[in-house]
């Protein structure tokens, strides 16, 4: 049996951002993190769009709004003191029609609260930023916005974590719990207290302690199409204006850190948990129990999940979702996008009492651990201060109080 101070599942990058957080707090500490994966970065931290949002998306009251902005700058910082790649391109957010300018003015609103930079700018202000862009009447202009390589991303994160004495024990699943100890397939692990930040299977981990029983994970399958035009053809991120009722921020254009140019990504309810391609990361039972919540949501369309299901599955055809896209930008041709990038999978938080998606970071814990339940975009962006924050909170429960958090 293995004994640790702390215990964290999930070597993403929020569960890595903790990690060196708690030993920054408790440098004496053992802290042990599990991953069942024999390499980093196989999930959502290494299949992300690499974006760092700036934060003018979010309602002034979610914890999304209070962690964006700052985790953008820190993020900055790191990469800069590393000598990482990133691409400081900005984004264009665009109107499709005069229904969408009060959206522009509503994200505008929204980030002024968060204090978040924006620009509400004219089409011919835009157009010296990217010739190319199409919109009505204004564009929003977020010139912190930038892209990197999440990968790389990781692996400089891991080499601090190891660094400061944290261990990364890959290929070592979580299989379940006994009393206080977490059961693997190799050890025993008997932790002063555990923190699960198992994204696409936060839920089956925190109901084994007995909590967030009325929460589940559907996951929702992002595919990207590459461009094949030459690097530098577009400047600047590309977004529509996004229904600001659901989690997801439609069709856009992405330059990446390479200034390789992708569309993307799709929203398609996934049927498992690991549902990448194929039948790979195929469980009969999981897939059973996620498409029963799926069909139930499509059968009572709750929170338009029918409209929206139809709608995303017809992204799998290439020329639709490039006809999607071209009404953000001027000469996209679909002869220079064929190629399908690396899925990802979005680990969405349902609330099933209240029939809903859960926009926000959700959080439950008590005295045993912390379980973070909704580790929802832009976690990739929020990593560091959302970490400090999850401490904040793990503090607080050593002295004995619960926690039941949804921002």
């Amino acid at each position: 049996m293995k004994t640790c101070d702390y215990l964290v599942i999930g070597a993403g990058i929020v569960g890595l951002s903790l990690a060196l957080e708690l030993k920054r707090r408790n440098p004496g500490a053992r802290i042990l993190v599990l991953e069942k994966e024999r390499e980093l970065a196989q999930h959502g931290s290494g299949r992300n769009s690499g974006v760092l949002h700036a934060g003018f998306y979010y309602t002034a009251d979610s914890l999304k709004a209070r962690f964006t902005r700052e985790g953008n700058a820190r993020w900055k910082r790191f990469i800069e003191e590393r000598g990482l790649r990133i691409n400081r391109c900005g984004k264009l957010v665009v109107a499709k029609n005069e229904q969408e300018v009060e959206g522009l003015r509503e994200l505008k609103r929204r980030g002024d609260l968060n204090g978040v930079e924006t620009h509400l700018i004219s089409l011919e202000e835009a157009r010296r930023i990217e010739p190319r862009v199409k919109s009505v009447e204004l564009v929003l202009w977020s010139p912190h916005t930038a892209t990197v390589d999440p990968k790389e991303c990781m692996a400089a994160v891991a080499e601090e974590c190891r660094a400061q004495g944290i261990e990364i024990l890959l290929g070592t699943p979580y299989r379940a719990r006994r009393g206080s100890d977490i059961l693997t397939p190799k050890e025993v692990f008997s932790a002063g207290f555990v923190v699960n930040a198992a994204g696409l299977y936060a839920d089956r981990i925190a109901h084994d302690f007995g909590l967030g029983l009325r929460y589940r994970i559907l996951p929702f399958k992002g595919l990207y199409l590459y461009g094949s035009e030459p690097k530098g053809a577009l400047r600047t991120n590309i977004y529509p204006v996004p229904d600001l009722r659901n989690p997801f921020l439609g069709v856009h254009f992405t330059v990446t850190v390479e200034g390789q140019v992708k569309i993307g990504p799709t929203a398609i309810p996934a049927f498992w948990r690991e549902h990448y391609q194929g039948l790979q990361g195929f469980n009969l039972r999981e897939a059973l129990s996620i498409v029963w919540d799926e069909a139930l949501l499509f059968l009572r369309n709750d929170f338009n999940f029918r409209t929206l299901a139809l709608e995303e599955v017809k992204k799998y055809a290439q020329p639709y979702l490039v006809a999607q896209a071209s009404a953000l930008l001027e000469g996209v041709r679909r002869e220079n996008f064929r190629t399908w990038g690396r899925p990802g999978i979005r680990a969405q938080l349902y609330d099933h009492q209240a029939r809903r998606l859960v926009m926000d970071f959700t959080l439950e814990g008590n005295a045993e651990g912390l379980h973070v339940l909704n580790a929802v975009s832009p976690a990739w962006t929020a990593a560091m201060p959302f970490a400090e924050y999850l401490a904040d909170q793990i503090e607080s429960l050593h002295k004995g109080r619960e926690l039941s958090l949804q921002g």
